[in-house]
C-alpha cells in the first residue's frame, strides 16, 4: 500500500479561511497554512505528521489529540526573548511569520541520536534511576548524574529577557461559568434571566465546544444562545481564556491570550484574571481516552475526536486510509466524517460484541465495514502507521487479519474534566455504568459559609450526552483498557499509557509488584501522568492497569490528586508587571519625601526603604551615625518608625490567641499598659519580638519588626484558619494606616510639651511601658512610652496622612534643642549598647529565647504556647547551647559580624573547632570603643575569659566575654 501523507482537503474546514494564507517556518522549512489554522493543523496540511520525540526513549511522536490534552506535539516557538518551549501545537493559533522548532532531539527530528534509548529500553524500566547508577558514588556523582541532568526535560528554557508585556486584572460575578459549550452557555442564559451577573470563560477562540463539529444543527443552536446572551445585561463572555485553577471561596485564576506569539499587535501578550465568584459552574466537558495496544504510539495513531476535528474544523486529512478502533458509538462519527470527506475507511473495529445503535447503523448504511468483538494486536510502522494487525478482543492476540492504513483513530470512551472541581476539594466517585470518575454531588467543594459554591454541569458531571434538543441516545461504553483483553507480556510491553513520559502497561504492573500500591506512589515511581499531561489522557487507563495488577476495583484504587494549574502558565504571566524595577512594590513611609530632601542615605529593609543615616555635606555615613547617636544621647532625636508592623487583634478570644502565640502572658495585660513579647514557631525557634499594647477589653495592638509585619499577620491567620477556626478573633494589618515617630533623648519630654495637646506626658501620668490617646498639635495621636534606644523615649502613632505634618512640627519646635533625625544604623548601635537583641542579628532560625537570656519573658504559668513542647526537647535543654554575652575587643578593632570564636582541637574536616560567633558588632560613639554581642558556649558562666577570633588575613583578634549590657544597665535613663 502506498502511504498517503497528511494533506489539505479540497473542501471543508469550518474554522479556516482559505483566502488568507499564512507563511511560517518549522525546523527551518518554509511552509504555508491559512487563517484559522492551529500550528498542528498547518503542519499536517503540509504533510508533517512527525512533530516530536518522547521524553525517555526518544520515540517518534505525532499529535494524538487536538486540544489542551495533547502530550506529543510540543514545540519551541519564537526567537530570542520571545522563545517559549513546550507549546502545544494543537492549541497554538497559526500566526504569519511564526517560527517553530522541534525539541528533545539531536541532530534533527527525523534522525535523533537519542533514539538509542529505545534499544536500551529493557535496561531502563520504571524506576531504574532509583536502583542504578548509585554505586560507586564518585562514579555516579561525576559521570552519570551530569548526563542525566543534561538529558532531563523536553524543551530548553529561554535565556534572553522577554520583551513582551503582560498584565493582571480582577473580575467579580454572581456566577462564573467555565466552559463555552452548549451546557455552559445554556446555564449562563438561565442565570442571566434571573438577574444575576454572569461571566463565561471559554478556553478556545470559538464557542460551542464539540457541538458544532459533531452535529449538523449544532452551530445554529450555539448562535441562538449567543444572540440571547449578547442581548442580556450583566453578561460578560471571554474567549481564549483558560481557567487554570479554582480555589476556596469561589476564587478563580484564568489566563486570557490576547496576542500570543504575535508581537505586532502592540497589546499585552497575555492577561491573568483573578476572579471572585458567588458561584462557579464547571461546564468543562470531557476528554476522549486512548486505547492501549502494542505500538499505539506510532505517529498516525490519534484520538478519534482529534481525527474528526482535523477533518471537519480545519479541512485537513490526517491520512488517506483511516482505521477506526473503539469501544463506544462516538467514534463512528469519525468514520462517517472521514467517508464524507472522501477518505477511505477500511474498517471500524468495535471491541463490543454488539453494535446496533443509530451511529453503527449509519456507518453500515454508508458501506463501512464494521468488525465487532475485535481489537488491534499491534501497529506496523516506525515513523508512521503502515498497517494494523487485527485480533479477537477477548483473546491473546492471535492475528486474524492485517489491514493496511496510515491513520488509526482510537476511542476508549470519554472522561469528564474534573480538574477544577477537584482543585478546591470536590470529591470524585467511580461511575461503573459509564466507566469514569465524575464529581460526587454529595461531596462538593465548600465555600466560606460551609455551603457548596461549585457545580459540575453536563459532561463534567458524567452526563456525556449532548444537552437540550441535540441529545442523541448512544450505546453503552465497554470498559476496555488493553487490546486484546488477555494480551501476553510481549504485547503489553509495547502498549503505552503515557505517550509523553514513555510509560507502558508493564511499567505500572512492575510498580504494583514492587509494592507501590498507592496510586500516588505508582505515579511517581513510573512518572505516569506527570509533566504536562497531569492525568488528562493517561489517568483512567493507568488506574485501571494498576487496579488489575492489584486485583481490586478501580474505585478502591482511587485517583491521583489534581492540582492547579490545569494547563501551564508562563512565569511572565504570573509576574505580569512585577519585573525589573517593579518586581516588588517599593514601600515608602509618609515621611519619605522629607528624608530624601534632607540627604538620607537609604537602606532596604524588606520592601521598605528606610534612612540608614543623614550625612551632611562631605560627612561619611560612619561619621553621620556617630553624630546622630551623640545627639540622641545628649539632647533629642527623631526616628521614622512607620515601617514597624502594627497588627490589631480583636474579639472575645483575642487574649486567648495572644497567650498562645507569645511566650509570656498577654491576656493579663491591663488596658493602657504595654508589654514586651516574644513569638516562637512550632519548633521553638524565636521568630519575632515586639511591644504589645492593650487598647480595650477585647483589643490588643501588636508591634512587630519591619520585615515581619506581613509574615506575622499570615502566621496568626494560619493558626486561626487551620487550627483554631472556631475562636472568635479578627486580625487586621494596620501597618500602613499609621505613621509612627520615635522621639528619644533626655529632651524628648520637653520637646513634646512644647506642642499643644491633651495627652499628659509627665513620668507620673505616662510612666514607662504605658500608652495614652488624645491629640498632639491638633492631630489625633496615640503615644507609647517605650524605648529601643535606652533613652527617655516616646513613640507617637498618628494617621498616615498626618505623619509628615507631625514630623515637621516636631522639628520646628525642637530647633533650639538640637533636634536631629537619626537612621536605622544609629538605632541599631544604641540598642546594642543597651544589650537589646535584634531579630535577624541575634537570631538565625535556630535560636530559642533561652539562648538570649530571655527566660524572664517565658511564662511559667501558661499551660501551653506555640513552641512550648519544642523547648522541652533534649537538644533545646542541652547545657552546651551557645548563650548571649557581650564581647569587649582587646585590640581596639571592631570584630566583624559573623566572626567565629575558635576552640582547641579540630573537627573531622581538619578545621578549628568553633565555640561561638559574633552576632552584632559596632564602634560605640557613646563609649568610644568597639562593642559586640555574641553567642558563646557556656557564655554567661565564663565572664572575663578571652576568645580568639581568626580573620581571613591571618590576624587573630581577641575579645573578652562581658555582660551584654554596655550602657545604663540599671535603666535609669529610659525610666526617668
Amino acid at each position: 500500500m502506498t502511504r498517503i501523507a497528511p494533506h489539505r482537503l479540497a473542501q471543508g474546514g469550518r474554522l479556516i479561511d482559505r483566502a488568507y494564507p499564512l507563511p511560517f517556518r518549522f525546523d527551518g522549512r518554509h511552509l504555508r497554512g491559512v487563517a484559522g489554522d492551529t500550528l498542528a493543523s498547518a503542519l499536517l496540511a503540509n504533510g508533517q505528521m512527525l512533530m516530536g520525540r518522547s521524553f525517555k526513549y526518544h520515540r517518534p511522536r505525532g499529535p494524538v489529540a487536538s486540544g489542551a490534552e495533547e502530550p506529543n506535539a510540543l514545540l519551541g516557538l519564537g526567537q530570542g526573548g520571545r522563545f517559549e518551549p513546550n507549546q502545544r501545537a494543537t492549541t497554538t493559533p497559526l500566526v504569519a511569520g511564526m517560527i517553530a522548532r522541534s525539541q528533545n532531539c539531536w541532530p534533527s527530528l527525523d534522525a535523533d541520536i537519542g533514539a538509542i534509548n529505545n534499544w536500551l529500553a529493557p535496561v531502563l524500566p520504571a524506576g531504574f534511576y532509583y536502583k542504578t547508577f548509585i554505586h560507586p558514588r564518585p562514579f555516579w556523582k561525576h559521570v552519570f548524574e551530569p548526563v542525566i541532568r543534561r538529558s532531563a526535560g523536553l524543551g530548553r528554557a529561554p535565556t534572553d529577557p522577554d520583551p513582551d508585556r503582560y498584565e493582571q486584572a480582577y473580575a467579580f460575578a454572581d456566577l462564573v461559568v467555565v466552559g463555552g459549550g452548549i451546557a455552559g452557555l445554556t446555564a449562563a442564559r438561565d442565570a442571566a434571566q434571573d438577574g444575576r451577573s454572569v461571566l463565561v470563560l471559554e478556553q478556545s477562540p470559538h464557542w460551542g465546544g464539540r457541538t458544532p463539529t459533531d452535529h449538523a444543527d449544532g452551530q445554529a443552536a450555539i448562535d441562538a444562545l449567543l444572540a440571547d446572551l449578547h442581548g442580556m445585561a450583566g453578561v460578560t463572555l471571554r474567549r481564549n481564556t483558560m481557567a487554570t485553577g479554582l480555589y476556596d471561596h469561589g476564587y478563580l485564576i484564568a489566563r486570557e491570550a490576547l496576542a500570543d506569539h504575535d508581537p505586532n499587535q502592540g497589546i499585552p501578550r497575555q492577561r491573568l484574571w483573578r476572579i471572585r465568584a458567588g458561584h462557579v459552574i464547571t461546564a468543562t466537558g470531557a476528554l476522549e481516552r486512548p486505547l492501549s495496544f502494542a505500538c499505539n504510539d506510532v505517529p498516525g495513531v490519534m484520538l478519534s475526536s482529534a481525527a474528526r476535528d482535523f477533518i471537519a474544523d480545519y479541512g485537513v486529512a490526517p491520512g488517506g486510509r483511516i482505521l477506526v478502533v473503539t469501544n463506544n458509538d462516538d467514534a463512528y462519527r469519525t468514520a462517517l466524517a472521514a467517508r464524507d470527506a472522501g477518505l477511505a475507511v477500511p474498517a471500524i473495529l468495535d471491541a463490543r460484541s454488539v453494535a446496533d445503535g443509530a451511529l453503527p447503523q449509519a456507518a453500515r448504511a454508508a458501506g463501512i465495514r464494521v468488525l465487532t468483538g475485535t481489537g488491534i494486536a499491534k501497529v506496523k510502522g516506525a515513523k508512521h502507521v503502515e498497517a494494523a494487525l487485527i485480533c479477537d478482543q477477548g483473546g491473546e492476540g492471535r492475528v486474524i487479519e492485517t489491514i493496511p492504513c496510515d491513520v488509526i483513530a482510537m476511542s476508549g470512551g470519554w472522561s469528564p474534566v474534573v480538574h477544577l472541581w477537584s482543585h478546591c476539594g470536590g470529591k470524585l466517585i467511580w461511575d461503573e455504568g459509564q466507566a469514569l470518575f465524575r464529581p460526587d454531588p454529595d461531596r462538593p467543594p465548600l465555600g466560606a459559609d460551609g455551603q457548596g459554591n461549585v457545580t459540575a454541569l453536563g459532561a463534567a458531571s458524567g452526563d456525556l450526552a449532548c444537552a437540550g434538543d441535540l441529545e442523541r441516545p448512544e450505546g453503552a461504553t465497554l470498559p476496555v483498557w488493553v487490546m486484546p483483553a488477555r494480551a501476553p507480556y510481549k504485547l503489553r510491553a509495547k502498549a503505552w499509557l503515557d505517550f509523553q513520559n514513555d510509560v507502558k502497561l508493564t511499567d505500572v504492573e512492575l510498580a504494583a509488584r514492587e509494592g507501590y500500591a498507592s496510586v500516588e506512589h505508582a505515579k511517581r515511581y513510573t512518572t505516569l501522568g506527570m509533566a504536562t499531561d497531569q492525568g488528562k489522557l493517561s489517568n483512567i487507563n493507568g488506574l485501571a492497569t494498576l487496579s488489575s495488577a492489584l486485583d481490586q476495583p478501580i474505585a478502591a484504587t482511587g485517583t491521583t490528586t489534581f492540582r492547579p494549574p490545569y494547563t501551564p502558565l508562563t512565569l511572565a504571566t504570573i509576574a505580569a508587571e512585577a519585573k525589573g524595577d517593579a518586581f516588588q512594590p517599593l514601600r515608602k513611609t509618609p515621611i519619605h519625601a522629607w528624608h530624601e530632601a534632607n540627604g538620607a542615605s537609604w537602606e532596604p529593609v524588606g520592601l521598605w526603604r528606610r534612612p540608614y543615616a543623614y550625612p551632611r555635606g562631605a560627612e561619611t555615613r560612619e561619621a553621620a551615625v556617630a553624630r546622630e547617636i551623640r545627639a540622641v544621647r545628649a539632647g533629642v532625636g527623631t526616628l521614622d518608625a512607620s515601617t514597624l508592623g502594627k497588627i490589631l487583634v480583636k474579639g472575645p478570644d483575642a487574649g486567648r490567641l495572644l497567650d498562645m502565640v507569645y511566650t509570656n502572658m498577654m491576656s493579663s495585660l491591663p488596658v493602657g499598659k504595654c508589654r514586651y513579647g516574644l513569638m516562637c514557631n512550632e519548633n521553638g525557634f524565636l521568630m519575632d519580638d515586639g511591644v504589645v499594647a492593650r487598647l480595650s477589653d477585647d483589643s490588643w495592638l501588636l508591634h512587630t519588626t519591619t520585615g515581619g509585619a506581613d509574615r506575622i499577620h499570615a502566621h496568626l491567620e494560619d493558626w486561626l484558619q487551620c487550627e483554631w477556626w472556631d475562636w472568635q478573633v479578627h486580625t487586621v494589618n494596620l501597618t500602613e494606616q499609621f505613621a509612627q515617630i520615635a522621639v528619644a533623648g533626655p529632651q524628648a519630654r520637653a520637646l513634646l510639651e512644647r506642642l499643644p495637646g491633651s495627652i499628659p506626658l509627665s513620668a507620673e501620668a505616662l510612666p514607662f511601658m504605658t500608652w495614652a490617646e488624645g491629640d498632639l498639635a491638633g492631630i489625633p495621636a496615640r503615644i507609647f512610652r517605650i524605648s529601643f534606644s535606652g533613652e527617655l523615649s516616646y513613640e507617637i502613632a498618628v494617621p498616615a496622612t498626618r505623619g509628615l505634618e507631625l514630623w515637621e512640627r516636631l522639628h520646628d519646635a525642637g530647633q533650639d534643642l538640637g533636634i536631629t533625625p537619626y537612621g536605622t544604623e544609629a538605632m541599631h548601635v544604641m540598642r546594642a549598647e543597651k544589650g537589646f537583641i535584634m531579630i535577624g542579628d541575634e537570631t538565625d532560625g535556630t535560636i530559642i529565647p533561652q539562648d538570649l537570656g530571655l527566660d524572664w519573658a517565658i511564662s511559667k504559668k501558661k499551660a501551653d504556647y506555640i513552641g512550648k513542647r519544642a523547648h522541652a526537647r533534649p537538644h533545646m535543654t542541652d547545657g552546651n547551647r551557645w548563650k548571649l554575652v557581650g564581647i569587649e575587643s582587646l585590640s581596639g578593632k571592631v570584630i566583624p559580624d559573623g566572626a567565629h570564636a575558635v576552640d582547641e582541637g579540630t573537627n573531622p574536616n581538619g578545621q578549628r573547632r568553633v565555640q561561638g560567633r559574633i552576632t552584632s558588632s559596632y564602634h560605640s560613639p557613646t563609649l568610644d570603643r568597639p562593642i559586640a554581642m555574641a553567642l558563646v558556649r557556656h557564655g554567661p558562666a565564663r565572664m572575663g575569659q578571652v576568645l580568639d577570633f581568626p580573620m581571613p588575613s591571618g590576624e587573630v583578634l581577641k575579645g573578652r566575654i562581658t555582660d551584654p549590657v554596655f550602657y545604663d544597665k540599671e535603666g535609669a535613663r529610659q525610666n526617668v
